[in-house]
């Protein structure tokens, strides 16, 4: 049998994962349902965790790949955000509450590892969301929008994994509030 590609492995795992949650998927059950032993999973994935940032990574690759569409030059900068940020969260919500399971798992109090790994992530996706937004501040400027961005960010992440619509009809309303007000506003011009 030919080896499964590392999007093969995730999207078991999280077919696996929507009937067992997050916290008791097992490697070793991705393995069996897929025909293969532990060193495929191995090939592309040494832990569970790689799972997440895998999951994650196809999130930052569909904002970019929407940052691609020329029309989003014309857009005002906030609009601009707006459309980058809901791509980024589109591959994410047919498994919205597995997400939320994923997060929790990260965050543990004994998890202080993959706390590190989970605030580094946030910085990553966020610097990704400003040069796909084609931000181009510097110094103090960019600090400052980094600070206030990285705050939407967070508002928004939060306030999708509860978010009860079918839809992200109220996500991209909290989204846009959010990019409209106050001094991200200012910085935004």
């Amino acid at each position: 049998m030919p080896q499964p590609s590392a999007q093969q492995i995730l999207d078991t795992a999280l077919i696996l994962a929507e009937d067992c949650g997050w916290e008791r998927l097992r490697l070793f059950a991705i393995a069996d349902q897929l025909g293969v032993g532990l060193d495929a999973i191995a090939h592309h994935f040494t832990d569970k965790d790689q799972l997440v940032e895998a999951w994650f990574d196809r999130a930052d690759q569909a904002m970019l790949i929407r940052s691609r569409d020329e029309a989003l030059s014309l857009l005002a900068p906030a609009q601009r955000l707006e459309e980058l940020l809901m791509a980024w969260f589109a591959p994410l919500d047919a498994h919205r509450r597995l997400t939320r399971q994923m997060l929790l798992y990260k965050f543990e109090p004994a998890h202080v590892h993959l706390q590190v790994q989970g605030l580094l992530r946030i910085s990553h996706t966020v610097q990704w969301w400003r040069e796909a937004a084609q931000r181009g501040t510097s110094h103090g400027q960019r600090v400052a929008e980094e600070c206030a961005l990285s705050a939407v960010y967070l508002s928004t992440v939060c306030h999708w994994l509860r978010a009860y619509s079918a839809d992200l009809g109220e996500t991209r309303a909290h989204l846009r509030a959010r990019l409209r007000c106050g001094p991200l506003r200012l910085l935004l011009r």
